[in-house]
């Protein structure tokens, strides 16, 4: 997670959103060690992005 977030910053959908990926993330990893994840990982760096961005305009 980026340095200046907190849980709290992200908005009700965008936690729903991040703890799916994250288990998603998790069923592909029991996989093995060289499934590739970083697909799943843009996608909440995306939305980690999306919340800095609207802590720092404040709204």
């Amino acid at each position: 997670m980026a340095d200046d977030l907190t849980f709290s910053d992200f908005t009700a959908g965008e936690k729903v959103r991040v703890a799916a990926l994250v288990a998603r993330m998790a069923k592909r990893g029991a996989a093995g060690p060289t499934v590739d994840l970083s697909d799943l990982k843009t996608r909440i760096e995306r939305i980690e992005r999306q919340a800095l961005r609207r802590k720092k305009t404040g709204k």
